[in-house]
């Protein structure tokens, strides 16, 4: 439980030294991770390691948001046409 208090005191010194929120300071480290762990799965995913629905599970998103990550950072990969 001290650990949680010493986050949310580190939380709170920062905003109070900077002019965001707290809410907004939560939402940049959510969105730093977030990123971090789609570049980690990205580069499995170039290496043939693991699947994409496998990366979907992982970080609960759809694959058509993965595919649309995937064009945005110019990342070749298959695509399927619904004919």
């Amino acid at each position: 439980m001290s650990t949680l208090s010493n986050i949310k005191s580190e939380i709170e010194n920062y905003a109070a030294s900077t002019n965001l929120t707290e809410l907004q300071i939560v939402d940049k480290l959510e969105t730093h991770f977030f990123n971090k762990k789609v570049n980690a799965n990205i580069k499995l995913y170039k290496k043939g390691k693991k699947k994409v629905s496998d990366i979907t599970r992982d970080l609960k998103i759809s694959p058509r948001k993965f595919y649309a990550i995937l064009e945005k950072k110019k990342i070749e990969h298959k695509k399927y046409n619904k004919d």
